[in-house]
């Protein structure tokens, strides 16, 4: 599944390269809005006498924010997306469902003036908070901890007019475990936040 979403990042990039220098975004402010999917990491759970592996479903992902052109090259970037995926027990004993909201501050390096038009590739890095959601199919709702993590993104932005672009990311995050905790505050496992996710969407320059 992995190499099915580099693929798609790849193809993005291929389909859009076209002609005409893109504009600089320095000094502009602009808003982002995208959906996708989720590639999560597995996690445990250990409220038996044998710790169990839960499988974990591709997930939906969406969200937006906003980045600001600080020069030519380097931005700055604030992402708040939400996305949702099943866990399913290796035995088969309980299917849980999780939701994570990432709060995501990052700064990125803008590739412009090449010999491709109007197509702005960017790799960027930053820190995330992932608050988390455990809903388990069968009892009442349980917690997971809040954790920080990092990121590492890449992709492009196609600019449709001077202040429309659209764009195309893939973006790695890596956090430690979270507990997760049953309705009566019992720890009954490790939800691992970490994941892989594409998405495409647009984005919207004010100046």
């Amino acid at each position: 599944m992995k190499k099915m979403v580099c693929f798609a990042c790849i193809a993005l990039c291929l389909s859009l390269a076209a002609n005409a220098m893109a504009d600089s975004i320095q000094g502009r402010f602009g808003v982002t809005g995208r959906i996708g999917f989720l590639v999560p990491a597995d996690s445990e759970f250990h409220n038996s006498p044998f710790p169990r592996k839960s499988g974990t479903d591709t997930g939906f992902i969406g969200g937006g924010g906003f980045i600001y052109g600080i020069d030519k090259n380097w931005a700055v970037e604030l992402d708040i997306t939400h996305s949702e995926f099943r866990a399913n027990d290796a035995f088969g004993f309980e299917d849980s469902d999780f939701a994570t909201t990432n709060i995501s501050l990052g700064a990125q390096y803008r590739f412009i003036n090449l010999p491709v038009k109007k197509l702005v590739p960017y790799a960027g890095a930053g820190l995330d908070i992932l608050i988390n959601d455990f809903s388990p199919q069968l009892g009442p709702n349980g917690d997971v901890d809040t954790v920080a993590g990092v990121h590492l993104a890449g992709g492009v932005d196609y600019f449709v007019l001077k202040q429309l672009a659209v764009t195309g990311q893939l973006k790695g995050v890596i956090a430690p475990d979270a507990d997760i905790n049953d309705a009566l505050g019992r720890k009954i496992g490790n939800f691992d936040p970490s994941s892989l996710s594409v998405t495409f969407g647009a984005r919207y320059f004010f100046k």
